[in-house]
């Protein structure tokens, strides 16, 4: 594992834990993929409700509030696969 995917591991456990229903996986451009559910965040590249596509950098910005994830999708920095209405809930998780 990347120590860039232990990162956001790290960073997003104690975000997602408790909070997320259903599963969510965020795909980090080049360097591997996580999985986020109730329990918190693992490594993993299993079926979810959705899938959030982007590079590090746009994750990190939308993190660190620096970028709407609203924006980033419409601009075509953050792609989508799957349920819309739970995408914009795993945003709101990860700008908490």
């Amino acid at each position: 594992m990347s120590a860039i995917i232990q990162e956001f591991i790290e960073n997003l456990s104690p975000k997602v834990a408790g909070t997320l229903q259903g599963t969510a996986k965020l795909v980090i451009t080049d360097e591997g993929s996580l999985m986020l559910d109730d329990a918190g965040a693992r490594v993993g590249d299993d079926d979810a409700d959705v899938t959030l596509i982007a590079s590090e950098q746009v994750f990190r910005n939308i993190l660190s509030g620096e970028q709407n994830p609203a924006m980033a999708f419409m601009t075509g920095k953050l792609k989508v696969v799957g349920s819309s209405t739970r995408a914009l809930k795993v945003s709101d998780i990860l700008t908490s």
